[in-house]
């Protein structure tokens, strides 16, 4: 789980009703990170400010949410928590937290105008905590769905999943909500999830969708070094999910230090690639059927 890195606490909101939701990853003081962006649907916000080269040194936290564009909202709500208690960038002025954020598409699932709000971001603040991560259908995993080629309307339940590998005093920890165009694939090789109706014609609109990760690592790195940390973890979404990073996805994978032990880049990167791709496995087992879509995992009980 993510919180095998010391300091990092998570929070769900989950929305049964609609169908949606979101988690944030809150990050100790002194947290480095970056991010790398692959895919042609992203939605995203403050992850040019985290990119290497510019002057934002320090990340507050990190938002994956559901509902599309309109679930940047709620990375509003995780600034004013964070503000309400002095967390933030000095600008002199004010203290302005950055909280790099990332989107999926759920909206064809529960009800299109449900969407995180500001209010949700800041609820998820409130419930972030350390110890065990609740996976499977909720938070921002409430809403997503996997293998959507060729025929959205036969695809799998999607879910929010965590891994952690460990060597030594080093952690590389990922919490992932999985909600790929295209199947999830086991350590083996075989499909856990495939699309039920593999012959139809593939639809000109195949749905939107979009797998966000946040791997993190008690590790001592620059922006740099985090940048590639995020490109490993990007491949370890690659071996897990396929096909990814279509045009139709907007793979995002953040990449957090708090900067305890030292460690080389290339046993970081490795580790960072094995447990991304677990934690979308995981993700995948863990989800339960909502919404009329099936899952590999248990029924959840809707709201209502």
């Amino acid at each position: 789980m993510i919180t095998r890195v010391a300091g990092i606490r998570v929070g769900h909101v989950t929305d049964l009703t609609g169908i949606t939701g979101c988690t944030v990853v809150l990050c100790p003081p002194g947290t480095t990170g970056s991010v790398d962006v692959k895919g042609g649907a992203p939605g995203t916000r403050e992850t040019d400010a985290i990119r290497p080269g510019t002057s934002v040194n320090e990340i507050h936290a990190v938002l994956l949410t559901g509902g599309s564009a309109f679930g940047l909202a709620a990375a509003g709500g995780v600034a004013r928590w964070l503000e309400e208690r002095g967390v933030g960038f000095d600008a002199g002025v004010a203290r302005v937290p950055i909280v790099p954020a990332a989107v999926l598409f759920d909206l064809a699932i529960g009800e299109s105008t449900a969407r995180p709000d500001e209010a949700a971001g800041y609820a998820a603040c409130e419930a972030a905590a350390e110890g065990d991560v609740e996976e499977g259908s909720v938070g921002a995993g409430t809403g997503a769905t996997v293998a959507k080629h060729p025929d959205p309307g036969a695809c799998w339940k999607g879910g929010v999943g965590g891994a952690s590998v460990e060597a030594g005093e080093v952690v590389i920890s990922a919490l992932a909500a999985v909600n790929a165009l295209g199947a999830v694939i086991g350590e083996d090789g075989e499909p856990i999830a495939e699309n039920r109706n593999p012959d139809a014609e593939p639809q000109p609109w195949p749905g939107a969708n979009t797998t966000l990760v946040v791997v993190a690592t008690n590790a001592t790195l620059s922006k740099e070094r985090a940048q590639l940390l995020a490109q490993a973890g990007n491949e370890g979404l690659s071996l897990a999910v396929t096909p990814a990073h279509t045009m139709w996805d907007g793979d995002t994978v953040f990449a957090v230090a708090t900067g305890q032990v030292d460690a080389p880049q290339r046993d970081l990167e490795a580790m960072a690639t094995r447990a991304v791709a677990e934690a979308i496995r995981r993700g995948v087992r863990a989800a339960g059927s909502l919404g009329g879509v099936p899952a590999v995992g248990p029924r959840v009980e809707e709201a209502g």
